[in-house]
């Protein structure tokens, strides 16, 4: 038996939708040579992160073994996949490859941070080889929601591994690369030791969509509108915006832009080369003058998030311009779970307008992640040994492996920290890593158990109350102030409660022994507890309680 072993580890992106990073290695326990696959981020929101920009993996133990990292391989452009490249590369050092449209968003991430961009370098497909130590790398060019994505191709010293990243089966995209069956089993003419494959739409049961299809319904859509079209998808999804446009163009409208994100990345595939032929826009200045029967606008937050242009439209007016009863909006994309929230609040506040709101319609929008037959269909053009999921919560990678063995392959279900050994006829768990995740808070990067958003979320749910003490050597020096932050104002009693707590924490001062009013620790620990015993009985609350004590020399 081999001293040298083949493992998977996936730091982020195996039991959730986001914030992918897979790790490879080859070598002898502990001495494995290392690649790292996407270095992506997540989002977060108001219940369990209140007040984080980004949350990111955790690579501590990736930063432990930099000396072991060969090279970073970015697979596309989203933000899940690239978006922490900039504020981890530090800490990890390695050569980040990556196709030329991917590469021109991961050198703006390491510019945005401080980072050298030329530490990204342009890769070029199938079949030419990136040499990473014992591994030798490839880009398989694919179909997703965005140009330019690829799948990797991983030669080891136990064998053929492919990394599908995110990806579908379109063999007519509006933009980018179609699915070429003859190239996929050219990759698989060597055996395939394990298949790591995206599981996103393992439960949907129908064949996927071709991107092609959406053109010819958005034109009948628009060309039936009688006043102002505004619609809203993925800022990444340039095919989807081109097709917009030319949809609105076909029916005689002036084409309007609007948020930051979809004109970043309209440049970036003009830039690149990817996008050509994009249909003449007008600016929000002269859109303003445009009848609104001829105008139509694409703009930015398919997702609800607050600052874009679809959430500043519904709260009344963005860059001059306004919705107005008989408009048409239109959702192009699919509401991701956990934002279901912020789009509905928005289709509410246009529907409260008389906006006629498009949502959810499939003629609408189709998925850039290969559904159930598709999956079915990889499977079995690649034929591998192996299947790991990966991409999904928990239960898309468990129904994911069951789909695996129901065709007759070994498959397992790795989730984050999990070390998987690759190198026999079963992949086996050998070791656990902490892969917890760390969170862009302003501009410093916390650690998840540093506490800080626990604190946030402990004084958004209970309120706060400091509590001002001044002692003239063991004397109290008047009475406390109370200041109260989050809290009503008048309790049970009907007085006010910062009287009634100054009151309560007075009569305990009059009462202490000096040897309470000399120990600041017991003191603070006693102001608290009578602090939160009266607001919990004026308000049915404990709040979180400071003690400033000052003492006169």
């Amino acid at each position: 038996m081999s001293a040298e072993r083949l493992i998977y580890l996936p730091l982020g992106g195996a039991g959730e939708i986001g914030m992918n990073a897979y790790v490879y290695g080859w070598g002898a326990p502990g001495k494995e040579r290392l690649i790292l696959v996407d270095l992506g981020v997540t989002f977060p929101d108001m219940d369990t992160t209140p007040g984080v920009n980004l949350i990111m993996p955790d690579v501590t133990w990736l930063e432990q073994n930099a000396d072991r990292l060969e090279a970073i391989f970015v697979t596309h452009a989203h933000e899940d996949h690239v978006g922490a490249v900039g504020r981890l590369h530090s800490k990890l050092r390695a050569p980040i490859y990556a196709r030329p449209f991917t590469r021109y968003h991961a050198q703006r991430k390491m510019e945005e941070a401080g980072q050298d961009p030329d530490q990204v370098i342009a890769a070029q497909v199938f079949p030419e080889v990136i040499n990473a130590g014992p591994f030798k790398v490839s880009f398989l060019p694919l179909s997703h929601s965005i140009p330019e994505s690829a799948g990797l191709v991983i030669d080891t010293p136990a064998g053929r591994l492919v990394h599908t990243g995110d990806f579908k089966l379109d063999e007519n995209p509006v933009l980018g690369d179609k699915f070429d069956e003859a190239l996929w089993r050219e990759v698989a003419s060597p055996r395939i030791k394990a298949l790591i494959c995206d599981s996103t739409n393992v439960f949907s049961p129908h064949d996927g969509r071709s991107e092609s299809e959406v053109g010819p319904e958005l034109v009948k859509l628009i060309e039936g509108a009688e006043r102002m079209v505004v619609a809203t998808t993925f800022a990444s999804n340039v095919a989807r915006v081109k097709q917009l446009a030319e949809a609105g163009k076909a029916a005689g409208r002036s084409v309007c832009l609007l948020g930051r994100a979809m004109r970043r990345m309209i440049q970036a595939g003009i830039e690149t080369g990817v996008l050509a032929d994009f249909p003449t826009t007008v600016t929000a200045e002269d859109a303003r003058d445009i009848p609104r029967e001829n105008l139509m606008l694409i703009v930015t937050g398919s997702q609800g998030e607050r600052r874009a242009a679809s959430a500043q439209l519904a709260r009344g007016k963005y860059l001059g311009l306004t919705m107005a009863e008989g408009d048409m909006f239109l959702f192009s994309s699919k509401t991701i779970p956990g934002n279901e929230r912020g789009v509905i609040r928005i289709m509410n506040a246009f529907s409260e307008m008389g906006v006629d709101v498009v949502a959810e319609n499939d003629r609408y929008h189709v998925s850039g992640h290969a559904n159930r037959p598709d999956l079915e269909r990889v499977h079995q053009i690649l034929n591998p040994e192996i299947v790991i999921p990966m991409h999904g919560e928990h239960r898309h990678l468990r129904e994911h492996a069951r789909l695996a063995e129901a065709g007759g392959r070994a498959a397992m279900v790795v989730v984050n920290g999990a070390v998987c050994d690759l190198t026999g006829v079963k992949p086996h768990v050998v070791e656990h890593v902490e892969a917890d995740r760390v969170y862009l808070d302003g501009d410093i990067l916390i650690g998840a158990l540093d506490g800080v958003v626990r604190d946030r979320i402990r004084l958004a749910l209970n309120g706060h109350v400091i509590v001002n003490v001044i002692l003239d050597g063991e004397e109290p020096l008047g009475d406390p102030w109370v200041e109260l932050m989050g809290l009503p104002v008048v309790g049970n009693s009907k007085a006010p409660l910062v009287e009634v707590l100054e009151e309560d924490l007075g009569q305990f001062l009059m009462r202490a022994g000096r040897k309470t009013l000399r120990d600041e620790d017991r003191l603070e620990d006693e102001l608290k507890k009578i602090a939160r015993k009266t607001t919990n009985d004026e308000l049915g609350r404990k709040p979180e309680v400071t003690v400033v004590v000052s003492r006169l020399e």
